[in-house]
């Protein structure tokens, strides 16, 4: 018998995998990715009698590998936030799935586990760009100030960490931190033993949001914004968590960050307004490579022909 652990490379998919190898210690098979890569369910290669962990992926996006997963006689548990459409009804298969706009993958298995690694649920709700339910569950956890924003900060950090569009992009392949995170009972020991982890994302953060700061928006209006990023490793490892700090900093607006691919097309992040967290996946599924969740989503291939009809949705749809 084989344990294989499925999992998005961000924030989310890093801190939930990390509390549940917490609670339950398994030496597994890790698969994983950029953020953007979430097909991950056709390389699993179960079998009979092996366990499979599924995490922070759509099942929607994933629904006939996963069924060969099943047909393997694998088990399966699987957890998720993302629009999943039909949940297949499976005697191998143990579904969490939750795509309310304030709900991630991190809370979901922090409920399961019963709160046993609340602090990883925080960080991967922090990166999640989920700060109310981030703050709540810190004072369930009677978490001092001093260590909030720390935690506030951790999560970004591991969030940023898993854009771009290749592995190549990254600081560490999503694979390796979350073995550096995991040895960690809590965020506050991976911050304080592992220093070299966290200065280097740290200071690639800065740098990398500095660069992005300092664009224009291409389109501004009251209830949306559009900016575009050039063709740089920066711009393709800031894209997400750039659009998170401008939803943070203008709640009441839509936006929309495209970044040139060197194939001509764009990467987009897509984050609706916080104060209506609604319509992100809506818009980016009538796309062809479209998905994500209600209060942020994505397109992972737009091409250069239809970016003006993305703008053209993205305005119409906030404008009402």
């Amino acid at each position: 018998m084989a344990y294989i652990d499925c999992f998005n490379g961000d924030a989310d998919g890093i801190c939930a995998l990390t509390q549940l190898r917490l609670a339950n210690p398994v030496e597994s098979t890790l698969i994983t990715g950029v953020k953007r890569d979430i097909k991950l369910v056709r390389r699993v290669g179960a079998g009979r009698g092996d366990t499979v962990t599924i995490l922070d992926v759509s099942l929607d996006k994933n629904r006939l590998e996963l069924q060969a997963v099943l047909d393997s006689g694998a088990e399966v548990f699987y957890c998720d936030h993302h629009y999943a459409g039909e949940v297949p009804e499976h005697h191998r298969l143990t579904a969490i799935i939750n795509t309310m706009p304030d709900v991630c993958t991190s809370l979901l298995i922090n409920q399961h586990l019963q709160h046993q690694f609340i602090e990883w649920a925080i960080v991967g709700t922090f990166g999640d760009n989920l700060r109310k339910p981030a703050t709540v569950l810190a004072g369930k956890a009677d978490l001092p100030e001093s260590k909030l924003q720390a935690y506030e900060n951790l999560g970004i950090y591991i969030n940023y960490n898993g854009y771009g569009s290749e592995l190549e992009d990254l600081y560490f392949h999503p694979q390796e931190l979350f073995r550096r995170v995991s040895l960690f009972a809590s965020p506050a020991d991976f911050i304080a033993e592992d220093p070299d982890t966290f200065n280097t994302l740290e200071q690639g953060y800065r740098s990398d949001m500095a660069n992005a700061c300092a664009c224009t928006a291409e389109v501004e209006l009251s209830h949306a914004a559009v900016y575009r990023l050039p063709n740089q490793p920066w711009a393709r490892r800031v894209s997400g968590v750039f659009g998170n700090d401008l939803a943070n900093r203008h709640p009441s607006r839509a936006h929309a960050v495209l970044t040139e691919h060197a194939d001509g097309h764009y990467v987009v992040s897509v984050r609706a307004p916080l104060q209506n967290k609604q319509g992100a996946d809506e818009i980016c599924r009538q796309f062809e490579t479209g998905g994500g969740r209600a209060a942020a989503a994505g397109i992972n291939a737009l091409p250069e022909h239809e970016l003006d009809r993305f703008v053209d949705v993205f305005k119409a749809h906030y404008a009402s």
